[in-house]
């Protein structure tokens, strides 16, 4: 468990005690197994976290909750081949589950009720998750992370990407609301495929989360020289938002991990992204219930041991590492315009700034000057986003 940082924390616009002491809790809510495209067993992926210092875990594999039955088929590959080799030694034979026929081995996979009871443990929490896994007209992968989901949901067929998006969403609120679990639906990856533009995501209804940061080489964070990247679409977003008076969009990295065997800008590798949150406790509600709030911060390597925002003032202390400089930079949305800005940059490991009535809304940006290992892009640095506040 990660509990070196605990601090009292006001998000302004959001309802949240002072007076109760929190932790800060390290998670990945966007991760793949065997039971989709993912190729290792649910097991090993956990252990995998586990053992790399995470908090919580949600495997959201596409469009199953590891309920059924299911027969993996290890592929003749040396590699796959030695990988299931690893898994029999780890857990044993009298958990693993297998078969031998005409020389191709067959795995029966561990559903998540069993294997959230052998990998779950104090400070390791496996929340159940769901990636429900659309393609408008056959082809456009329209991708929603449901987190907490208590039943599976099945994806919808609707025409357009707006409208799959939204069924999607409202499908996971009407599970919250029949079933009084809290769970919340999160849009993954908007640049994949090119598939769901900022219009797209403004007509967005009840949708309170986004991908800032997807690990997945696929998936285009930074957009190319007509498209915007998923940063510059979070600010879009939440004019949007804001005008009409619909909560903010708040930003989320993940890894969106696939393939735990290979590794390099080809592949969809663990320990890219993930998010910081202040929770009171290590249960799925008190996660929900703080990342509901804004307490969270959507991190690639960057580290703060303190943030804070209290009557418009931001307070921000970054856990430096010897050798490495860091650059926060405050953006926000000026009153009466039509794009964000940048208001203040600070080259520095703390940033204590008033933000002014005049902005709508501002948020941060922490960048270091360490290469990211095993980046998403060559050439990437470790890298911080805090959530937008709201100021009016």
């Amino acid at each position: 468990m990660n509990c070196r940082y605990i601090l009292l924390f006001l998000f302004i616009g959001f309802s949240c005690s002072p007076e109760r002491e929190l932790t800060w809790y390290k998670g990945n809510l966007h991760t793949h197994t065997y039971w989709s495209d993912g190729d290792e067993f649910p097991e090993m992926v956990l252990d995998w976290y586990k053992t790399n210092g995470y908090d919580f875990i949600g495997l959201s594999d596409h469009n199953t909750m590891a309920q059924e039955e299911k027969w993996k088929l290890i592929a003749k590959s040396p590699l796959y081949q030695e990988s299931f080799e690893k898994y029999l030694e780890k857990f044993g034979a009298d958990w693993v589950v297998y078969k031998t026929d005409t020389g191709r081995i067959q795995v029966k996979l561990k559903t998540f009720a069993e294997y959230k009871a052998k990998m779950e443990a104090p400070g390791f929490l496996i929340i159940p998750s769901e990636e429900i896994t659309n393609y408008v007209a056959g082809k456009i992968p329209v991708h929603v992370n449901a987190t907490n989901l208590q039943q599976f949901i099945a994806p919808p067929n609707a025409a357009t990407v707006a409208e799959t998006m939204q069924q999607s969403v409202d499908a996971v609120l009407k599970q919250r609301e029949e079933t009084g679990v809290p769970m919340f639906p999160h849009i993954n990856h908007p640049n994949f495929g090119w598939a769901i533009t900022v219009e797209d995501m403004i007509s967005l209804k009840g949708e309170r989360f986004f991908e800032v940061y997807n690990g997945h080489p696929l998936v285009h964070n930074y957009g190319d020289s007509t498209r915007p990247g998923t940063e510059a679409m979070w600010d879009k977003i939440n004019i949007a938002y804001a005008n009409r008076n619909q909560p903010l969009m708040l930003g989320l990295a993940t890894d969106d991990s696939h393939n735990y065997h290979q590794f390099g800008l080809a592949f969809a590798n663990a320990g890219r992204g993930w998010v910081m949150v202040q929770a009171k406790n290590l249960d799925a509600e008190s996660i929900i219930e703080a990342m509901e709030a804004g307490r969270f911060y959507a991190s690639t390597g960057v580290t703060l041991s303190k943030l804070l925002v209290e009557d418009n003032e931001l307070t921000i202390q970054i856990e430096a590492e010897e050798g490495v400089d860091y650059t926060i930079e405050l953006i926000g949305l000026k009153a009466g315009a039509q794009d964000a800005e940048i208001i203040q940059t600070k080259s520095d490991t703390y940033l204590q700034t008033k933000i002014s009535g005049d902005y709508v809304f501002a948020r941060a940006r922490i960048t270091s000057t360490k290469i990211k290992m095993n980046p998403f892009q060559e050439g990437d640095f470790e890298m911080a986003w805090t959530q937008p506040i709201l100021t009016k």
